[in-house]
């Protein structure tokens, strides 16, 4: 077996793990060498996404045999002693009882579990050692309560500790300026802010196409203030039963006033604050907005530290109440990475991928328009490119222009419909200025 060539398919794995064929080809590679253990664990990973998958149970059949073949030889010993078979022509003579000896009669001990003929006959302690850790258990941990069942609700959130600073968010410079301007300074400087009369209160919404980098400039805006970073969706407050969604919401603030300074990061903060006029009799979605905009409020008087940030695609979906001074007061347009932005996310999404001739310069100006997931989406379909050609030439092909060039034929920017859409709200619903931002970005585009 060429370790170069199964070493390159376990990266592209690592790459597109819900890949079943390339993981499958994997595990054919590994039975093939005798490497029984990590064999089973490629099958089971796809097992794990699909059960039935036929090919793959096929496979761990085989496995399963091979590793018996190979447990009974490695029993045997050598294997050149013959096992003795008994006639069964012959019935072995029954031995009668002594009548004259009663048998004392054995109490069961209750204590003492009876032995199982089928479980003593089997070594679990040897099978485990052979087929090793790669096997997922065969029941799965019991799920948490939700509250009203016995349990206390959501599990509490883990603030993180962010490695990641505005130095590396590639490009973006006027989103950066923007940010620093309108959050970052008065944040540093609440002193200086306050006798300019600057409000610390409030957050940040951020908005823009999908795939652009909201969440990431979050956790960089937390690395800058030196604070921890907890990031909030929907799933993490929503509860069926009554009057917990209410408590979920109120245990994520006070969590975030805890470990303060905290950045409380809002993701798809549409999800969690739409507008209650369309809501209709949905009590329960009201009553969760009503929290949220009760919670930011209290943030008035109690806001050392705690920094309020979210992000959606769709801010006109938002309820205006979110939006007034001292809550979400202050908007910033994400928009598609620029030229520096584009060439620093494809050299992260290639560096630990064979390359030959790739001209990132090159791709990044043809890419406009491209979101940072687009890129990335770029990169790994030429690494599958590239991947294929090796399986087949039996050799490490490394991914050249060629294979982009391929890739960038069947990919385009998915955030040109994000900006058709905006366009109207721009148009039409833009009286009170919220989208300035938005309008001269698309003018710069011709797209206004």
């Amino acid at each position: 077996m060429n370790d170069d060539v199964l070493a390159s398919l376990r990266r592209a794995v690592e790459a597109s793990p819900e890949d079943a064929a390339l993981r499958l080809h994997v595990a054919e590679m590994l039975l093939a060498a005798g490497r029984h253990t990590e064999t089973i664990g490629e099958v089971n990973a796809v097992l794990q996404r699909e059960p039935a998958h036929p090919a793959a149970l096929e496979l761990l059949g085989r496995t399963v045999a091979a590793l018996t073949s190979a447990s009974g030889t490695a029993a045997s010993g050598t294997g050149s002693a013959e096992p003795v078979e008994s006639d069964p022509a012959v019935e072995p003579e029954p031995v009668e009882p002594d009548p004259a000896v009663e048998p004392e009669p054995v109490e069961p001990d209750p204590a003492v579990e009876p032995a199982d003929p089928a479980a003593a006959a089997f070594d679990w302690t040897r099978a485990e050692s052979e087929v090793g850790s790669d096997v997922p258990p065969p029941f799965l941990p019991e799920p948490q309560l939700a509250a009203g069942e016995g349990g206390e609700g959501v599990a509490p959130l883990e603030p993180e500790a962010p490695a990641v600073t505005l130095k590396d968010v590639g490009g973006l410079d006027a989103v950066k300026k923007r940010l620093n301007e309108s959050f970052m300074q008065p944040m540093k400087n609440a002193e200086l802010a306050k006798a300019f009369g600057k409000s610390l209160r409030g957050g940040l919404l951020l908005y823009g196409p999908p795939g652009c980098g909201k969440t990431f400039l979050a956790r960089a805006v937390a690395g800058e203030l030196g604070a921890v970073f907890m990031s909030v969706t929907m799933t993490d407050i929503l509860d069926p039963y009554h009057g917990v969604t209410e408590k979920n919401m109120k245990a994520v603030f006070d969590s975030a006033r805890a470990h303060s300074p905290t950045v409380l990061f809002l993701d798809e903060v549409d999800a969690i604050g739409m507008k209650r006029s369309g809501l209709g009799h949905h009590a329960m979605i009201r009553q969760m907005v009503n929290q949220l905009l009760i919670e930011m409020d209290s943030m008035a008087g109690n806001n050392d530290g705690l920094y309020l940030l979210a992000a959606t695609n769709h801010p006109w979906d938002l309820d205006e109440a979110l939006l007034r001074p001292g809550r979400l007061d202050r908007t910033l347009l994400v928009t598609p990475p620029d030229f520096e932005a584009r060439r620093t996310i494809l050299e992260y999404h290639l560096r630990d991928r064979p390359l030959a001739g790739i001209d990132l310069a090159g791709i990044a100006s043809r890419t406009e328009m491209f979101s940072g997931a687009d890129l990335a989406h770029i990169c790994v379909t030429a690494a599958e490119k590239a991947m294929t050609e090796s399986i087949q030439a039996n050799r490490i092909c490394p991914i050249t222009m060629t294979h982009i060039n391929a890739a960038l034929d069947e990919i385009g920017p998915s955030t040109l419909a994000w900006l058709e859409s905006s366009r109207n709200v721009v148009k039409f619903s833009n009286e009170h200025g919220r989208y300035n931002d938005l309008a001269e970005y698309l003018r710069q585009r011709s797209m206004l």
